[in-house]
């Protein structure tokens, strides 16, 4: 991709930069985005190491004393402890708090210093576990990790929508998701690994998150800052002058001036949580708490983080278990490169919809065969043939969330704020997705061991709201430009009664 190798359009309204895709700005967004290889390898990390038996019986042998008992009465309950549940959620606590402080560090200080403060926090977290000798230590460690996953999800996605030229700018968000899938599978690969060793495979496990915190911390040195955040602190000429970089031109004066317009309103904002409840910035505030508030409730995390203990949960073996979530792993990530190719093809609505009806079938289907062979007493067993109909109908399952809700779910919060709201509105993004992801990790082992497998239906439920939500309130944002976003609004049959006629939305006059 050579520079000026095509032209960023802009679309639904917006106005066409001149400009190309240039080398410097791909390889500096993909270096961002491994940002995502810290949220991605926890998500993967946490499930096999919670199934390895070493792990239980160090930390939580009062599970020994379950799983024989489960046995014998419900293979839905075999896992159901609160501080095994702590262990894996703890994260997530601590990513909420984090991100509120991170959107402050964000837009006082640019992008990358947030990204190194996350990288860092995510290392000292990833020694405290790897060298863990009581629960205490654990939890310390993993409210660490939690403090640089906030970091990192709420600089991250905003740097690289920033970057990014309108016409690519779905493609290289998505980066950050491949970096998350990519962190899971090798998670999962490792687990695998190490469950085999003979001593400590979980603390290898563990200690190896420190490997993408390094990157990070690494990273974040050598990247620049965007453009947007240089104006924010008053950096005219070098903002100029990077603009001038990424887009691989010299004539960048219509888009910097946008840019320059949107950071002078933005300047004019001083408590942005106190602005993003105006009227003219509904959507946002809507879509920075629906999306991920949906994409969490569809149950991912589920089998993200979960994968190996619900396998081993139905009946799988403990090489099985891991095995099959290395399995699901790879589809999340060979999915997530479709979404890759196709979101600034087709659209992000085009890819929201069929990726929420993919995921409601198939969490329907799973249902049901668990419910036939584990009924509501959860005694039974898995034939090979039933075990493997389930694994295939959880891989439709990952794809369809890879490819959809999966990457939309951090690219869309990120482009749809204008500049004087945005860091307030990314920290709504990931403080909402933190929260709920906690929910989940706390709770799920324990609304497996009361929903059964109706737990199943109940997250197909809550895919089919989303996607109605969407079919009815989401417009089409694809090649539009950030600074041109409001006149999205303008266009949509229900938001437009919120944008005032003569509302100045990223620096523009919305008439």
């Amino acid at each position: 991709m050579a520079g000026g190798a095509f032209v960023s359009e802009g679309g639904s309204g917006g106005r066409d930069y001149e400009g190309g895709v240039t080398v410097f700005v791909v390889i500096t967004c993909m270096v961002a985005a491994m940002g995502g290889l810290l949220f991605g390898y926890d998500l993967g990390i946490s499930g096999g190491v919670t199934s390895m038996d070493e792990f239980l019986s160090k930390f939580f042998p009062q599970l020994e004393k379950q799983r024989v008992k489960a046995k014998h009465e419900t293979a839905y309950c075999k896992f159901d402890d609160q501080k095994l549940q702590l262990f894996t959620s703890s994260l997530y606590l601590a990513a909420l708090a984090a991100s509120f402080v991170a959107s402050v560090v964000t837009r006082k200080y640019g992008r990358k210093v947030s990204m190194f403060t996350g990288g860092l926090a995510f290392l000292t977290g990833a020694l405290i576990n790897a060298f863990a000798i009581n629960v205490t230590m654990l939890i310390i460690g993993r409210l660490l990790l939690g403090v640089g996953v906030g970091f990192a999800n709420q600089s991250t996605p905003v740097y690289l929508s920033e970057m990014a030229p309108a016409k690519i700018r779905g493609a290289l968000n998505i980066c950050f998701q491949v970096a998350i899938t990519s962190g899971i599978l090798v998670a999962n690969l490792i687990n695998y690994g190490t469950s085999n060793m003979a001593k400590n495979g979980w603390r290898v496990s563990l200690g190896l998150a420190a490997v993408p915190a390094i990157l990070m911390v690494i990273g974040s040195f050598f990247l620049p800052d965007t453009p947007n955040s240089m104006l924010e602190r008053g950096k005219y000429e070098e903002a100029k002058q990077m603009l001038k970089k990424v887009r691989g031109t010299e004539n960048v004066d219509h888009e910097f001036q946008d840019i320059r317009d949107a950071c002078e309103a933005a300047k004019k904002v001083e408590h942005p949580w106190k602005n993003i409840r105006q009227s003219k910035y509904r959507p946002a505030l809507v879509f920075c708490s629906a999306i991920p508030f949906f994409q969490q409730i569809t149950g991912i995390n589920v089998i993200m983080f979960y994968a190996p203990v619900l396998f081993k949960t139905l009946g799988f073996g403990d090489d099985a278990a891991l095995m099959s979530a290395v399995i699901t792993g790879v589809v999340n990530v060979l999915a997530t490169f479709v979404s890759l190719y196709s979101v600034d093809r087709f659209g992000r609505r085009f890819l929201f919809l069929e990726g929420g009806i993919q995921m409601f079938i198939c969490q329907i289907l799973v249902g049901s065969f668990i419910g036939l062979k584990f009924g509501t007493t959860g005694t039974g067993t898995l034939t090979p043939a039933t075990a493997d109909w389930i694994l295939v109908f959880i891989c439709v399952y990952v794809a369809g969330f890879a490819w959809s809700w999966g990457p939309l779910g951090w690219l869309v919060p990120s482009e749809i704020c204008p500049l004087e709201i945005r860091p307030a509105g990314q920290a709504i993004n990931v403080s909402v997705n933190m929260f709920f992801t906690f929910l989940i990790g706390q709770f799920f082992l324990t609304m497996l061991c009361h929903m059964k497998f109706g737990l199943f239906y109940f997250f197909a439920g809550m895919v089919a709201i989303m996607t109605i939500f969407i079919y009815f309130l989401f417009p089409e944002t694809r090649g539009v430009p950030i600074e041109e976003m409001g006149r999205v609004w303008k266009q949509h049959w229900f938001w437009k009664n919120y944008i005032p006629d003569d509302a100045v939305i990223g620096g523009h006059d919305e008439n």
